[in-house]
C-alpha cells in the first residue's frame, strides 16, 4: 500500500540532503577510526584496500568498506570518468532486463534506490510508467550515485601487474602520469564480467580480419553496416542487441545464427532467484553449486522479450535455427561460412559468442594465476573429465583467493575476486543488478575481519593502553566507615 503522507522528494537536491540524513542517523560512516595507517619504506604510504572497477561492483564494495570505517581506500578505473563498465560502451540493449523495482546496490538505503533518483527528476506518477530502466539511464544513475557515495576514485588508471608477500599486495599502475606502485593490505577486483578473461571466439573466427567479423563486446562502427547483410552468432540478448543495432543502423538485411533447434525461451535462473538463494547459495555442496550453474549453461538464458521484439518487429530480420558453423573464410570481401544450413554469405558477420574465463587475456595478472586455486584444482563432477567453469577461480567464504600451494604466495589470499567468475563460488550476487548489494556486504565485512584480525596485537595494546576515565572522580565519595554496616554477632557464633 503506497504512502501517500509522504509525496517523496520534490526534487533531487532535497533527495540528496534526504540521502546525507539518512548517513547522519546511522552515524555512517562511523567517526570512531580502528585501523592505524601504515607506511611501506619504498611505496610510501600503504592503502587499507584497493579497489580495481569503479563500475556498479566497484562502487558497492567501496561503499560498503567506507561504512564500515575503513578509510585507507581508493578505487582505480581504466576508463574515464563517467564511462565505467559496459552501460555506455558496448552494452546495447534498449533496457536493463532486470525489473526497475529491484534496489540494486542502495543497500537498504530507500533514498539511494534507483527509484528514489527517478521520482525526484520525474514524478512518481511518471515511475508507474516505467516497465524497465533505460540503459543509458541507468548509467546517469549510476553517475549520481557514485557521487553520493563519495568515495576518492582515480579514472584512466589500469592495473598493469601484480606481486606482494604475506603482509600486503603490490599494484603496478599505469595513467596519463606514468607508472607507479602502490601497496595494498587487501585488493577488490571488481572489474566486471570478463574481469579474469575477455571475449569468447571460437577457434575457426580468431585471426579473421576485423574488418569483417567483430566480437559483441567490440567497439563495432555500426554506421557503416547501412545497406550491408549481416549476420549474428548467438542466441542470448547481446546477440539480439547487437541484430538491432545493425538494423537501426540501416543494414539490409540481419540474419541469426542459432546451433540450437529453437531460441531459448525460458530463464531457469530466474525460477530460484530469491533471497535465500542469494545468501544462501554459498553454503550448498560445491556438486550442489555446479549442478545449479551447469545446468543454467545448458539451458540458456533467453534474451529479454523486449529485446526480441525490437528486432522481430523489423520484416528484414530472420532466425536461422539448426545453424552451427563448420567453416569460415573470407572472400571477395564477403563471409563465407559453411553451415549445418548450407553455405551463406554476409558483408559482415557478429560473434555474440559471449565472455569468458581467458587467463591469456589478462596480462596484469600472469603473475597471479600459477599460485590461485582453480574449481578444476578442488572438484570434479561425477561422470567428467573435464567441465566448462574448470578455470573458475574457486574462492573463499570473502571472495578472497585461495593459495593453489599453501606458503608459495601468500598475497593471493589477500585479493578478493568480487567479479562475476566467482559466481560457482558465491552465487549473481558479484555482478547482477538484484544482488550486489549482497555481495558488497559480504566481500566488505570479510575484507574488514581479516583486516582487524591482522591488527590484534595493535588492538591489544590500544586497550590495555586505553586510559580515558569513564568516572571522572565526581560522582561518589569511598566512605571508609564500613564497621557501621557489620550487625552484632550472636553470641554462639563468637569465639
Amino acid at each position: 500500500m503506497t504512502d501517500v503522507s509522504d509525496p517523496g522528494p520534490a526534487s533531487l537536491a532535497e533527495l540528496e540532503a534526504r540521502f546525507r540524513r539518512d548517513l547522519d542517523l546511522l552515524v555512517l560512516p562511523p567517526a570512531k577510526d580502528w585501523l592505524e595507517p601504515h607506511t611501506h619504506r619504498d611505496y610510501g604510504p600503504v592503502l587499507d584496500v584497493a579497489v580495481i572497477g569503479a563500475g556498479m561492483s566497484g562502487l558497492s564494495a567501496a561503499f560498503a568498506l567506507k561504512c564500515l570505517a575503513i578509510r585507507g581506500l581508493r578505487v582505480f578505473d581504466r576508463s574515464p570518468a563517467g564511462f565505467e563498465g559496459p552501460w555506455a560502451t558496448w552494452a546495447r540493449m534498449e533496457t536493463l532486463r532486470s525489473p526497475p523495482e529491484l534496489t540494486g546496490p542502495a543497500f537498504g538505503f530507500s533514498n539511494l534506490t534507483f527509484r528514489a533518483w527517478f521520482e525526484a527528476q520525474f514524478g512518481a506518477a511518471a515511475w508507474t510508467k516505467v516497465h524497465r530502466i533505460p540503459r543509458l539511464q541507468w548509467m546517469d544513475y549510476l553517475r549520481w550515485y557514485r557521487r553520493m557515495i563519495d568515495v576518492p576514485i582515480e579514472n584512466e588508471t589500469e592495473l598493469v601487474d601484480l606481486g606482494g608477500n604475506k603482509e600486503l599486495v603490490l599494484l603496478t599502475l599505469r595513467s596519463r602520469g606514468g607508472m607507479r606502485k602502490v601497496a595494498a593490505r587487501r585488493v577488490v577486483l571488481a572489474n566486471g564480467r570478463e574481469g579474469l578473461g575477455g571475449p569468447y571466439v571460437p577457434p575457426m573466427f580468431r585471426g579473421l580480419d576485423k574488418r569483417f567479423v567483430a566480437h559483441s563486446s567490440d567497439d563495432i562502427h555500426f554506421d557503416a553496416l547501412r545497406g550491408k547483410t549481416v549476420g549474428v552468432i548467438g542466441a542470448g540478448a547481446s546477440a539480439v542487441d547487437n541484430a538491432a543495432e545493425a538494423l537501426e543502423h540501416g543494414a539490409a538485411r540481419v540474419a541469426m545464427l542459432v546451433r540450437r533447434p529453437d531460441v531459448p525461451r525460458i530463464n531457469k535462473g530466474m525460477g530460484i532467484g530469491s533471497a535465500g538463494f542469494w545468501v544462501g547459495f554459498h553454503a550448498l555442496t560445491d556438486a550442489q553449486k555446479w549442478q545449479i550453474v551447469n545446468y543454467i549453461d545448458e539451458q540458456a538464458v533467453p534474451p529479454p522479450r523486449d529485446s526480441m521484439l525490437r528486432v522481430t518487429r523489423r520484416k528484414n530480420f530472420s532466425i536461422l535455427a539448426h545453424c552451427e558453423p563448420r567453416a569460415v573464410k573470407i572472400r571477395n570481401g564477403r563471409v563465407l561460412l559453411d553451415t549445418t544450413r548450407g553455405k551463406l554469405g554476409f558483408d559482415f558477420l557478429i560473434l555474440a559468442t559471449g565472455l569468458t574465463v581467458d587467463w591469456s587475456q589478462r596480462p596484469e595478472f600472469a603473475s597471479l594465476k600459477p599460485h590461485i586455486r582453480l574449481w578444476r584444482d578442488h572438484f570434479m563432477p561425477e561422470g567428467h573429465t573435464q567441465f566448462a567453469q574448470a578455470d573458475h577461480p574457486f574462492v573463499g567464504p570473502s571472495f578472497e583467493f585461495l593459495e593453489r600451494t599453501p606458503d608459495a604466495a601468500p598475497w593471493v589470499n589477500r585479493i578478493h575476486c568480487f567479479t562475476f567468475p566467482a559466481y560457482l563460488s558465491h552465487g549473481p550476487i558479484s555482478g547482477d543488478v538484484p544482488a550486489i548489494s549482497v555481495g558488497a556486504e559480504r566481500v566488505a565485512t570479510g575484507v574488514a575481519s581479516a583486516l582487524f584480525a591482522e591488527d590484534y596485537e595493535r588492538t591489544w595494546r590500544r586497550m590495555v593502553g586505553w586510559s580515558t576515565p569513564e568516572l571522572r572522580g565526581d560522582e561518589f565519595t569511598l566512605d571508609e566507615g564500613a564497621s557501621k554496616f557489620f550487625a552484632e554477632q550472636p553470641a554462639d557464633m563468637k569465639t
